[in-house]
């Protein structure tokens, strides 16, 4: 865990425009700086960045943030990814707490083994290229293959000697721990002597999405059926297999771009496509798709389209984990290479544009693909029909959430057509999974409430009516306030408030007397007021850049909302109009008050509402008569704050 004044530290370095500057060209605009969108394909720039408010926003595509959200976005960086980068950028020392003696090993060992890879991986292109035996054979085969010098050096394509031990004897000159050698799979004892594991092949680097190398992947130059074709590193601290996709590095910036990711097998395929100009292309190394690598894809994109062989062979691998595709919400298509191709061989026979042609209209939808292949396979048997007819329906039942509600409908009536079935029947089954799915999660967390509960609840949520014609704006409106008043506080609360107080100290006081905290129905805004306090009274100053670069996602982008205003004063506000304009920074004692006003406002206008209905439940004699003194009372209160805000009472 890095503690928070290392982090602070770092905060108070980043100059988000020298930051976002080596990715994106950006040209001065009045305040701010305009450039691009790395995010979307565009050719007005729209992407402006606010070094005032430490925040970027692109006006086409919507994306925001600030300098962390913009590397974890653009570097697809976690966020302690994202704070390593920026330390090392700016020099800061990151020294981490409330680690276990277990994790400081793990991680001492992940250290070494990049550091091991990265001599590896130059070890290997050196030989590839200034080798006698690299050149002859391992380049001549790369080129054979139709790669260019640009592309080899940009996957950092190697070649490992036939000699048994040519790598294992420079990497132990080069003192690097035999124990750990072997961990990593580039070298295995024989007769207790150290020896290549990778000898006499083609070495594929394996990155991950910093660029890092994580393993390899070696192929066998020629034919030996007493070897594989290829062979891969072990799993080990960072290399783990199924949290892997081949290329994701050298192809997330156009997956963004294209808002589609092109998923094959091989790293041949992905390299060709890369080299043919189709760059958002990734592979999978020709195992069944994970849950984490289909998480890694929808960090780029929800859209996806699998390219296999067209053989039984692709199409089988193709269908390997659809439904846990679909459960990650994404949108699968499927394109079937023909002509016993694969898609390294046929993009280098048809060229790269027919290839995207090809790409575009050969898309397939996968459930309905799945749908029709079944069919063929079933023929007139009416035990495999069957068994189709449920396998179907459990797919679509994947489709839960309530956005996916329109496609599950589409898929049902589609997919009942195909399979000639009664529509309202393979409903009923798709449900059935649904139901089935939801009882068994309840059962695992524990939950005792029924289904029946689960229903009424959901009916009686459903019958609700609706009571007041402005509750929209109402919720609108006190959202707002809240945002406005948590804005105050992280933006001015180490200014003075009096001779005694900061703002701060002003905003929390007027919170606990009067129970204001309770009015703040948004609980991220809740929950960013207890940090702030938290900081405050540990005598941090935690201004708006303690938010901004805060590790939770859902805070950082909510400090961004805050302080991404949508209207500024224009540099040429003097050319046209006499006299100064006050600056929000001027008035910030006014805005602190009026915000605590209307929260005050609101607490008033609650406890009138429950106090009418307590006079509406009809109570007799005494209880009645303080009630109505009640209402007088809160109603004088409103009348008074009212005065205060400006606000007009209509009734």
């Amino acid at each position: 865990m890095i503690p928070q004044q290392t982090i602070q530290e770092i905060q108070s370095k980043i100059d988000i425009i020298e930051v976002i500057g080596e990715f994106v060209r950006l040209k001065k605009r009045g305040t701010n700086y305009l450039g691009l969108c790395p995010f979307h394909n565009e050719k007005s720039p729209s992407f402006t960045v606010s070094p005032s408010k430490e925040i970027y926003k692109c006006f086409g595509c919507g994306r925001s943030g600030n300098t962390i959200g913009f590397l974890m976005e653009h570097e697809k960086y976690s966020y302690v990814e994202a704070l390593r980068w920026l330390a090392n950028r700016y020099g800061v020392e990151i020294t981490e707490t409330e680690t276990s003696p277990e994790y400081r090993q793990q991680q001492q060992v992940a250290d070494s083994l990049y550091i091991l890879n990265q001599f590896a991986q130059k070890f290997f292109t050196d030989t590839l290229y200034n080798t006698e035996e690299g050149t002859d054979i391992g380049l001549a085969y790369l080129k054979e293959r139709g790669f260019t010098d640009h592309t080899i050096q940009k996957f950092q394509l190697g070649y490992n000697s036939s000699a048994r031990d040519h790598f294992a004897k420079a990497a132990i000159a080069a003192h690097y721990n035999p124990e750990l050698l072997q961990k990593s799979g580039l070298i295995v004892m024989r007769d207790n002597k150290p020896a290549d594991n990778y000898h006499g092949r083609i070495i594929f680097p394996i990155h991950n999405q910093s660029g890092k190398v994580l393993g390899f992947g070696a192929r066998i130059i020629g034919k030996n059926d007493r070897a594989p074709k290829y062979i891969n590193t072990p799993e080990n601290e960072i290399y783990i297999k199924s949290r892997i996709l081949y290329g994701s590095y050298f192809a997330r910036h156009a997956i963004d771009r294209e808002n589609e990711c092109l998923l094959v097998e091989g790293y041949t395929d992905v390299i060709s496509l890369h080299q043919a100009g189709v760059e958002n292309v990734v592979a999978s190394g020709g195992t069944s798709l994970t849950p984490d690598q289909l998480r890694l894809i929808k960090k780029y994109s929800n859209n996806l389209t699998i390219i296999y062989d067209g053989d039984n062979a692709g199409i089988k691998a193709a269908l390997r984990g659809l439904d846990l595709a679909i459960e990650e919400g994404l949108n699968v298509k499927l394109v079937l290479i023909p002509d016993k191709e694969d898609p390294d061989s046929y993009v280098r026979k048809v060229g790269a544009e027919e290839f995207r042609s090809f790409i575009q209209s050969a898309r397939k939808d996968i459930i309905l693909f799945q749908v029709e292949a079944s069919l063929r396979e079933a023929g007139n048997d009416s035990t495999k029909k069957a068994a189709l007819v449920n396998q179907i329906a459990e797919t679509i039942s994947k489709l839960n959430k309530a956005e996916d509600f329109t496609r599950q409908q589409d898929y049902i009536h589609r997919s009942a057509e195909l399979m000639k079935i009664d529509e309202a029947g393979l409903t009923t089954l798709v449900n059935q999974f649904i139901r089935e799915k939801m009882l068994k999660e309840e059962k695992k967390s524990g939950s005792k409430q029924s289904r029946e509960d689960w229903n009424r609840i959901d009916s009686e949520q459903t019958a609700a009516p609706d009571t007041d014609e402005n509750a929209l704006f109402l919720l609108f409106r006190d959202e707002m306030n809240e945002r406005a008043m948590v804005r105050s506080l992280i933006e001015f609360g180490n200014k003075p408030w009096d001779e005694t107080q900061t703002v701060a100290d002003f905003i929390f006081d007027e919170i606990e007397v009067n129970g204001l905290g309770d009015l703040l129905d948004n609980k991220k805004l809740l929950q960013m007021t207890d940090i702030y306090k938290t900081w405050y009274r540990d005598g941090l100053d935690p201004g708006p850049k303690s938010f901004l670069y805060h590790e939770d996602n859902q805070i950082r982008q909510l400090a961004v909302d805050l302080m991404d205003t949508q209207y500024e004063i224009s540099p040429k506000w003097k050319e046209y109009y006499d006299g100064p304009m006050p600056t929000r920074e001027e008035l910030y004692r006014q805005e602190v008050f009026s915000c605590i006003t209307y929260l005050k406002l609101r607490k008033i206008r609650r406890m009138i509402l429950e106090n009418q209905q307590d006079i509406e439940k009809n109570p007799a004699g005494e209880e009645l008569l303080t009630l109505l003194q009640t209402h007088q009372h809160l109603k004088a209160l409103e009348i008074d704050l009212t005065r205060l805000t400006g606000t007009v009472i209509l009734k």
